[in-house]
């Protein structure tokens, strides 16, 4: 039996900054399906990043988005019996989402200040090496060596019968 096709998304650029990039991450960051709420958020977070680094915040946004993606991951895999947590390279795309994912969790964690703040702050401090999503990119990455003895657990793309 063949396998399911697995459609590409292709997303529009957003409208002030012309980067998918912000689109993507408006479309992680939008709730119930409001989308100019999320668009509202992240802009105003780019005009707080532009107002306090006093540079252009999209070239920030992307380095943050950079240093919280994750290089390695652990995926469970059962082997005799055993579950392994086998160490496993990301996908592109993956390490996108995981990278979002990860700043808006941060910032959501964060209690007592608008959205746009929090947003603002966790996408500096990602900038910087630092921050919430960045200390969990480190403990995937400090999972992923720990585990390393069970790398050869990879499901290599051959199918075995």
């Amino acid at each position: 039996m063949r396998r399911a096709r697995k459609y590409r998304k292709y997303h529009k650029p957003d409208a002030k900054y012309q980067s998918t990039v912000v689109t993507r991450f408006v479309n992680y960051l939008m709730e119930s399906g409001k989308k100019s709420v999320a668009q509202g958020v992240i802009y105003d977070a780019f005009d707080i990043i532009k107002e306090k680094a006093k540079e252009e915040p999209l070239p920030i946004f992307e380095r943050a988005l950079e240093n919280a993606a994750p290089q390695l991951e652990v995926v469970t895999t059962r082997v005799g019996g055993a579950n392994y947590q086998v160490p496993r390279e990301v996908r592109d795309d993956r390490r996108f989402i995981l990278a979002a994912r990860w700043m808006i969790e941060a910032a959501r964690s964060v209690k007592g200040k608008p959205m746009a703040v929090k947003i603002a702050e966790e996408i500096m401090a990602a900038a910087k090496n630092e921050g919430n999503a960045v200390k969990k990119k480190i403990n995937t990455h400090r999972m992923a060596e720990a585990n390393r003895a069970f790398a050869h657990f990879a499901r290599s793309s051959a199918p075995r019968h």
